[in-house]
């Protein structure tokens, strides 16, 4: 059973980002979305960022509500 914390800090963790408060708002305000990209194509990942996300989506995982919110986060 998984038991680790599913938050915005884990997840810049988990994609190898700097997961300080500073350096998630540093992230967010550097790194922007077009509306018609979907957040796993966006060019700022590397291809196994873009992987993770892309899985964790599709497999409906823990992962994807917070996938969804950093998503929100960078089209703000």
């Amino acid at each position: 059973m998984d038991t680790s914390v599913h938050n915005i800090a884990a997840l810049f963790a988990q994609l190898g980002l700097d997961n300080s408060k500073e350096g998630i708002e540093n992230f967010v305000k550097n790194s922007v979305i077009a509306p018609n990209v979907s957040i796993e194509n966006a060019e700022f990942w590397n291809v196994a960022q873009a992987s993770f996300l892309a899985d964790s989506l599709q497999e409906d995982s823990d992962w994807s509500e917070i996938i969804d919110q950093l998503d929100i986060m960078l089209r703000n």
